[in-house]
């Protein structure tokens, strides 16, 4: 009977010594977008610190631990850096208040998802710089078009007030005055709140949130006391005629 040999087994491959430099292009690219958002992040907490005009680029690369120089291979200038902050706050607001919506329930269930969005976003780096730093810092023709993304949170919780009214769910009221009202006390928390506070960022959320929806007043307070009434003269008593 005829064996069939077996088959002969071959070397094994040795791995190659030159790599390729374009296998790992993405990797690359990755890296230094990891690198270029370290770079903002390091110029929000500095600008949040200090203020936009008190920080150079020094400032920026000795928190990284890098030169000045190698900042260059990110961003252009400091406006620029200035610049993408503020982007990227708005953008994390824009986008957490069309997720908030998104999820559903009625009205008062998304604007309370939406300031809690607001409010935990203005305590973040790139949130609380957007709040601290003007809009007269960021040069044109860049700085319209932030004032229109930020006209966006405006209406946002102007619909959704609106839309309360219309439900019932909310009181009566002006949707464009609550709305800045909402979105006013919600920003000045980013030029308050302080890390390492005695309150958490949730815990400061939740209890800004809540003092907006329900007031200060307790329920046997929220009905209008009566206007006073003027105090009446007593009146003189009439002298009696005489037969009286």
């Amino acid at each position: 009977m005829t064996q069939t040999p077996a088959p002969r087994k071959r070397p094994p491959q040795a791995a190659p010594l030159t790599r390729s430099p374009w296998a790992h292009s993405m990797d690359r690219e990755q890296q230094r977008e990891a690198k270029r958002n370290a770079v903002l992040q390091a110029a929000a907490e500095l600008f949040n610190e200090r203020g936009f005009h008190a920080t150079s680029l020094d400032d920026i690369a000795a928190r990284l631990h890098v030169s000045k120089p190698t900042l260059y291979y990110y961003v252009k200038n400091k406006d620029e850096i200035l610049l993408q902050c503020v982007n990227q706050g708005l953008a994390m607001t824009l986008e957490g208040i069309e997720a908030s919506r998104a999820a559903g329930g009625n009205a008062v269930d998304q604007l309370r998802a939406c300031m809690q969005v607001y409010a935990g976003i203005v305590m973040q780096p790139f949130g609380m710089c957007l709040i601290r730093v003007g809009d007269e810092e960021v040069p044109e023709p860049s700085r319209s078009e932030l004032r229109r993304m930020k006209s966006e949170i405006d209406l946002a919780f102007r619909r959704l007030v609106a839309q309360g009214v219309r439900e019932g769910s909310l009181a009566p009221c002006d949707p464009k005055m609550t709305a800045f009202v909402i979105a006013g006390a919600l920003s000045w928390i980013g030029r308050w709140y302080q890390s390492g506070g005695e309150y958490s960022p949730a815990q400061v959320a939740d209890q800004c949130v809540t003092t907006l929806l329900h007031g200060v007043l307790g329920q046997a307070a929220t009905a209008p006391a009566a206007a006073p009434q003027p105090a009446r003269k007593p009146r003189k008593p009439r002298a009696r005629a005489a037969g009286d």
